[in-house]
């Protein structure tokens, strides 16, 4: 009975301490699971349109984790939080940003990671995130849906009914302007002809105008230079006169002009009385000749 008693104690410590160890080893590996991954919550603002729990997570393209779990936010449903499980080496830093990507010809969406300089800082949880949240860049799905609104909206605009009307108007008048056209070819052919005529007469005339210059200018300008040294040695003769005369201007221009004044009172005079003698003359040459006064007329 002693025996069997120990039998038993022997197999249940056997049984707990295998028990501990498997425990301690399931503990061990989770542990060592947890030290290998790191957790991140990522916020989007847009649609995540084929986005599933277990997709893959890249960083610059090369796989660093998987998506956890998705779900909407609990204070503004038009966000979506996706909890990414990213290896605890990835250097994910308070400048990577996270973007949805399509991969394949299925369209399946990934995360994509990018950034992360090497100076920032690693990207750590705050007191309202006890996960820390990576923040978002718009996708090239969702630049290409804004874009397309954008383009939706200006074409609407630009296809308005007012435009409309005016495009119909503009191509009436583009039409009529055409038939003008049409109509009066003949017209305008003969205006192009007489335009190239006219163009040959000017380019002919251009011609004769630049011969001229060339064969006349030459010719006035060696005139002129002649023109221009025969002014120049006239000038220098006319210093040289003034220069060698110099003391007989001087003398004229202090003796010779003293005398002008009388010279020129005598001759005034002079010519007075040459013009009374000839009013005499004229009024009774033969009285004044013969030395007698015209005779009186007989009053009654």
């Amino acid at each position: 009975m002693e025996t069997k008693a120990n039998n038993v104690l022997v197999g249940a410590f056997t049984l707990a301490t295998l028990a501990f160890l498997v425990v301690f080893a399931l503990w061990a590996a989770k542990y060592s699971s947890d030290r290998s991954w790191n957790e991140y919550d990522v916020v989007f603002t847009e649609a995540v349109t084929g986005l599933t729990v277990g997709a893959m997570v890249q960083y610059n393209g090369i796989a660093v984790g998987s998506v956890k779990s998705l779900h909407l936010h609990p204070q503004d449903a038009r966000q979506v939080v996706a909890r990414i499980r990213v290896q605890a080496e990835a250097p994910v830093k308070q400048d990577t940003r996270a973007r949805l990507a399509l991969t394949g010809v299925t369209g399946t969406a990934i995360i994509q990671l990018s950034g992360g300089a090497p100076e920032s800082p690693r990207l750590t949880h705050t007191d309202g995130h006890p996960v820390p949240v990576i923040p978002t860049a718009p996708s090239a799905l969702q630049n290409i849906t804004e874009t397309a609104g954008v383009i939706a909206e200006r074409l609407d605009k630009l296809l308005s009914d007012e435009n409309i009307a005016r495009i119909g108007k503009a191509l009436d008048d583009i039409q009529l302007v055409t038939g003008s056209i049409a109509a009066q070819r003949e017209d305008i052919a003969q205006l192009i002809t007489n335009a190239r005529q006219a163009t040959e007469a000017l380019e002919r005339t251009l011609g004769r105008v630049d011969a001229t210059v060339q064969n006349d200018v030459p010719r006035l300008v060696a005139s002129l230079e002649r023109s221009l040294d025969q002014l120049d040695s006239f000038t220098r003769n006319a210093d040289a006169l003034v220069a060698d005369n110099r003391d007989a201007i001087s003398r004229f221009s202090n003796e010779g002009l003293g005398q002008v004044g009388p010279t020129l009172a005598q001759m005034r005079a002079t010519l007075r009385e040459i013009d009374r003698v000839t009013a005499r003359l004229r009024d009774n040459p033969a009285g004044y000749l013969l030395g007698r006064d015209r005779a009186k007329e007989f009053e009654p």
